[in-house]
């Protein structure tokens, strides 16, 4: 009998949310953008079309079935493997939440759809939302975000903008800088000023640490990112590694049967999240693990990504 598929992930640890339960109501690689950078790969659905990709009954059903456990949970967060904003139910989603736990709700979006206002509505229902904006150029959008045809950073700005004056709970901007991409000082310029439009609670700055989809997404200096930090001001920060340990969702029998998978031949990360069963943000962290430790290598072919354990790896 097939496993049903779990829209609920972790709690995971994060960089910025501490332990993070992850709720993902949209398909595999359905997006608005197809950013360079991003650690799942190319967007396979390009979309700005919004609909209830998933059933917001079922994610519900499975969010109240892992409450039940009491484990330690910082956020609620609405991520996952897509645009989280395209499911047009995410506004009743966070209310139905709010009568289920007090645990604050977070939702990691890359801002494209707060130019509508309906999606405005919706969102601004949760505690905390992370917008991203990485780019005001229309070239450099294109070149690091790779859109979806109908989108136009200069109304992406204005939704921002909207969305702060409408939105009583806190946005912190996160910025994804890419090394000779937009880390230049025309590009920061125009950024600076953008942030002072929107007016964020927090500036996060991001660079690649994780295999990316595309090659030429490469990550800028820590030097060079405390120079950036100085230059947009004092509530921009550097987003840093997670350190608490007295919950972890890592598992070294999991972690086994990770490099079982990649011992036999090469795989992609959505290859491994449905043979084990697991969510592919949850894959990610793993990946993360064996690759810092050396126990695994990674290439692009055609597009994808792949792993496979290094032939020293037990």
């Amino acid at each position: 009998m097939k496993l049903q598929k779990s829209y609920i992930f972790g709690p995971v640890p994060s960089r910025r949310l501490g332990f993070s339960l992850g709720i993902d109501p949209i398909p595999y690689k359905t997006c608005s953008l197809s950013c360079i950078y991003c650690q799942l790969g190319r967007t396979t659905k390009k979309t700005t079309k919004t609909k209830e990709y998933i059933s917001s009954s079922l994610i519900l059903k499975q969010l109240k079935e892992v409450l039940s456990s009491k484990r330690k949970i910082d956020y609620l967060t609405f991520s996952g493997s897509g645009e989280p904003t395209l499911n047009s139910k995410i506004g009743e989603m966070i209310s139905e939440i709010k009568r289920m736990t007090e645990i604050p709700v977070a939702v990691l979006t890359n801002g494209t759809m707060l130019t509508e206002k309906r999606t405005r509505e919706m969102v601004k229902k949760a505690d905390l939302v992370i917008p991203s904006l990485d780019a005001v150029s229309p070239s450099v959008f294109k070149k690091i975000n790779q859109p979806h045809p109908s989108l136009e950073i200069k109304k992406i700005i204005s939704g921002l903008r909207e969305f702060r004056e409408e939105f009583a709970g806190r946005i912190w901007l996160e910025i994804m800088l890419v090394a000779d991409i937009n880390d230049n000082f025309k590009e920061l310029k125009k950024l600076k000023e953008a942030i002072d439009f929107i007016c964020p609670d927090r500036v996060q700055l991001n660079t690649p640490v994780r295999p990316p989809a595309e090659e030429r997404a490469k990550p800028v200096s820590l030097n060079k990112l405390k120079e950036i930090k100085k230059f947009f001001g004092k509530n921009c920060e550097i987003v840093i590694p997670f350190k608490r340990k007295k919950q972890t969702a890592y598992q070294r029998d999991l972690e086994k049967e990770v490099l079982a998978l990649l011992s036999r031949r090469p795989v992609t990360a959505f290859e491994i999240s449905n043979v084990l069963g697991l969510h592919i943000n949850e894959v990610v962290k793993y990946l993360e693990t064996l690759e810092k430790e050396k126990r695994i290598n990674s290439k692009i072919y055609q597009g994808k990504r792949y792993y496979n354990a290094k032939a020293d790896t037990k």
